[in-house]
């Protein structure tokens, strides 16, 4: 069983730590004398005698809202903050995380050195980057509401990549284009296949903001879209709100060439930056997608303003509004019942190659089709 130290005030618990070596965690009550805690965090911090903080006490609920999403706090590793009085199945929740995260097994640092210009164009050669597909829903009814194209690595050697695996290098050898370009090749011919089984999509496919700071982008999709003779509606571009921040001319100008054809243009990962109101109501976006980080915690007040204030933002900018981050049935329920209609995430449908894609869709047809038949 481990040790436990006690102590009065911060002078005692720093003379307490200095005798023991160090602790791994401080149990530290904010609410009480809240300034000198946390400079006693902060250098006890720095000399190295403790690693993380647990937070306790009746704090205000400006302070609750600050600190809740914190992961650190006077450099240490911010475990959570308990209510009082102090409840211990909830204490040794948060200990039994702390001691998983330090598992040698199950944290040991992977080092992962990016690709090589070389790597990625070698792949991009041989067809191996590849778009799976993420469906997007109408909650209530369970309906299909599109997919959305993500970009997979399909790496001979090392298996599936995700983005973070390689999205850095590839905007870092200004390779984006090129890979966008075959993703967005093997989107539309998929999209063909379905057109002639009657069946029509919305397909989402993210870009980066420095990708429209030219105007060669907007040109190629739209001669792959009338290759393909597909309506420009058939697309959604998502831009991630950070991207947006510092917009030029230049890029508000080509977001303008795509809503102009028809395509459909999303703020990707909204509530993740601090994105002017005035901006996003001077650009040209008819959606917004609210981060997963934001409803993980939905019964959270904090997490449920922001929902139904982005709500209300974008139902009064004539925006329609995506719940990212779906990945359980009560953080479904829960945004449902405030009024939220477009969601995705792995509890409704995790992303699939295309392969799987098309024996998905008639089985979701079918399960549709039978619930309206049992209804």
């Amino acid at each position: 069983m481990p040790d436990v130290i006690q102590a009065g005030d911060t002078e005692q618990a720093m003379v307490l730590m200095q005798e023991a070596g160090g602790v791994d965690i401080v149990l530290c009550d904010l609410a009480d004398r809240g300034y000198d805690c946390l400079e006693f965090l902060r250098i006890a911090g720095r000399v190295g005698l403790v690693q993380a903080v647990v937070l306790c006490g009746e704090l205000g609920p400006e302070l609750r809202r600050a600190l809740v999403p914190m992961s650190t706090l006077s450099g240490l590793q911010l475990l959570g903050v308990l209510r009082s009085p102090l409840q211990l199945w909830a204490l040794r929740k948060m200990l039994l995380r702390y001691a998983y995260r330090r598992s040698p097994v199950v944290c040991a640092p992977l080092q992962k050195n990016l690709p090589t210009e070389e790597e990625i164009r070698r792949g991009l050669a041989l067809g191996e980057f590849r778009a799976w597909f993420q469906p997007k829903f109408w909650m209530r009814t369970g309906a299909l509401a599109g997919v959305e194209a993500l970009v997979r690595w399909e790496h001979p050697a090392r298996g599936v990549l995700l983005p973070a695996d390689f999205l850095a290098a590839v905007l870092a050898y200004d390779l984006i284009d090129q890979m966008f370009l075959q993703l967005l090749e093997q989107g539309l011919s998929l999209l063909g296949v379905l057109r002639r089984q009657q069946v029509q999509l919305e397909l989402a496919f993210n870009l980066h903001a420095s990708q429209l700071f030219g105007n060669e982008l907007v040109g190629r999709i739209k001669e792959a879209i009338d290759r393909y003779g597909f309506p420009g509606s058939t697309l959604l571009f998502e831009l991630s709100e950070n991207g947006l921040l510092d917009s030029s001319p230049r890029i508000q100008e080509n977001l303008l060439r795509l809503r102009m054809l028809g395509c459909s243009l999303s703020v990707d990962d909204f509530g993740q930056g601090f994105s002017s109101l005035k901006l996003l109501c001077r650009l040209p976006f008819n959606q917004l997608k609210l981060d997963g980080e934001v409803v993980r915690h939905v019964d959270d007040p904090a997490s449920q303003a922001m929902i139904a204030s982005t709500l209300a933002l974008a139902t009064s900018v004539g925006m329609s509004l995506v719940i990212e981050g779906v990945s359980s049935q009560k953080i479904r329920n829960g945004v449902v019942a405030m009024g939220c209609e477009l969601g995705q995430g792995f509890y409704l449908a995790r992303p699939m190659a295309g392969y799987r894609l098309l024996p998905w869709l008639d089985e979701h047809r079918a399960n549709c089709l039978a619930v309206k038949v049992i209804r």
